[in-house]
């Protein structure tokens, strides 16, 4: 997504609080994103790992999803694959150590909103979680 198509939809409003679900493995990663999000107003649940996402009742709760590329067991982009296998359009955000085009495409193709280098530029992660959660969620079309 072109960073001036990002900015342009970012200055619309969100009218709801809705809740953002970080995966990413790393601890120190974890606290950083969510202590952003809830900085810009946004309720934040954090989880180690896809499986342990997977594995709450919040998936259904979740508006966003900032979700890390590279995980032991499960990687993001296969998070992203099972959400969609199974009727769940989330709109994500990936954020990666570790930038690889293939995987990038991958995801942008299974309809991310975003493909963020770490360290993060937290105005380019405002900018995704703004249009993400004006792009809303719902069940996937067959």
């Amino acid at each position: 997504m072109a960073p001036s198509a990002v900015g342009e939809r970012a200055n619309q409003p969100v009218t709801q609080n809705p809740l953002i679900s970080i995966v990413d493995d790393h601890p120190l990663t974890r606290a950083t994103i969510e202590d952003f999000v809830r900085s810009l107003g946004f309720s934040a649940r954090t989880f180690a790992s896809a499986e342990s996402f997977l594995q709450s009742s919040l998936i259904s709760e979740t508006g966003c999803l900032i979700l890390d590329v590279q995980m032991p067991k499960m990687s993001g982009v296969d998070l992203q694959n099972h959400l969609s296998q199974n009727g769940f359009d989330i709109p994500i955000v990936f954020v990666t150590a570790h930038p690889d085009e293939a995987i990038k495409a991958r995801a942008l193709n299974g309809g991310a909103i975003g493909f963020l280098r770490k360290p993060l530029d937290f105005q380019e992660l405002a900018d995704c979680l703004h249009v993400a959660l004006r792009r809303g969620r719902g069940v996937a079309s067959p």
